[in-house]
């Protein structure tokens, strides 16, 4: 088959496309449709979290199974799709049977590669991190991005007002057309939020930007409001003083991660299939950004860091 494979860490040039053999394990094989672009892929390509060398990168994907354990619950042709294996750069990837879930007829499978890990991600923030109920006001960083815009139609299922910071004018009409009530630039942020509705306005604040937005974010929290950390875009947040939380109103920070969400089987599926029942009624619209050919995955991580995607990108062996 053919995969992406990183024999040392560095930049985009280090993803290289190889023939290399079927992957060997009692896991189910799944032939991919769709591998999804994250972030974290980066981290993992630069080194900042380090990974055994050498390494199929990619977290997650859609596709149909080729072959399963006689015991399992899954069989040749079922429709899957899945999140934290590694390994789904490539045209098969070998997935324990207990991180599988079954994609429904109703959603297509490069859609169900594209929420696998940003759906989820915006699925537990809104819903668990901080639980969003009508009339919140919720404050969501880089909004035309795939985690941005699934959040702010979370949001707005809710009842929500929605604030969102975007870079250009083509990403502030995506946010607007996900549902988004104020659409705002980076620059100055926290003065147009207040000019909008007033000092300290937000019950949270949803950050995947990291040290360029962070301090300014807790600035329009209101007394114990939340500000949610959930990736670092523009760098790490430097360590902080607890002191400075009660200094703007006993405020609350944290710094979650998907997989502490969906610990077992049963939580990742039942994330899933809300997720999944909210595509097929039309309530959330999954956008694909962009596609690439699995051979050009360089490009693709290129256009990421570089800003240059919106929504999702997917890689397409």
């Amino acid at each position: 088959m053919k995969a992406i494979r990183i024999e040392h860490v560095g930049g985009p040039e280090v993803l290289t496309y190889v023939e290399t053999d079927d992957p060997k394990s009692d896991d189910v094989l799944v032939e991919v449709a769709a591998a999804g672009l994250n972030y974290i892929d980066t981290y993992h390509r630069q080194g900042l979290y380090p990974m055994d060398l050498p390494f199929v990168p990619g977290l997650e994907g859609a596709g149909t199974v080729v072959v399963a354990p006689a015991d399992s619950e899954w069989a040749a042709g079922d429709r899957v799709a899945w999140t934290g294996q590694l390994g789904s750069y490539a045209e098969r990837v070998a997935v324990p049977a207990d991180k599988l879930v079954r994609v429904p007829e109703a959603v297509p499978l490069d859609t169900a590669a594209a929420v696998m890990l940003q759906g989820l991600t915006a699925h537990y923030l809104a819903r668990d991190t901080f639980p969003l109920v009508a009339g919140d006001r919720c404050l969501i960083h880089a909004g035309a991005g795939g985690v941005g815009l699934l959040i702010i139609q979370l949001a707005k299922l809710v009842g929500a007002e929605v604030f969102t910071t975007v870079s250009t004018d083509a990403k502030a009409e995506l946010a607007a057309t996900a549902g988004a009530d104020h659409v705002l630039r980076y620059d100055r942020f926290t003065e147009a939020v207040e000019a909008l509705a007033g000092p300290r306005p937000l019950d949270v604040v949803y950050d995947g930007i990291g040290a360029a937005t962070f301090d300014a974010g807790l600035t329009l929290l209101r007394k114990r409001g939340m500000l949610v950390l959930f990736g670092q875009a523009s760098g790490p947040v430097p360590p902080i003083d607890l002191q400075v939380l009660a200094q703007n109103g006993s405020l609350f920070t944290t710094r979650p991660t998907l997989f502490d969400y969906i610990p077992d089987a049963a939580s990742l599926r039942s994330r899933s299939d809300e997720l999944f029942s909210w595509i097929g009624s039309g309530d959330v619209d999954v956008r694909i950004g962009q596609t690439w050919p699995l051979a050009e995955a360089a490009d693709a991580h290129r256009a990421l860091e570089g800003r240059a995607t919106t929504g999702k990108t997917l890689l397409i062996p």
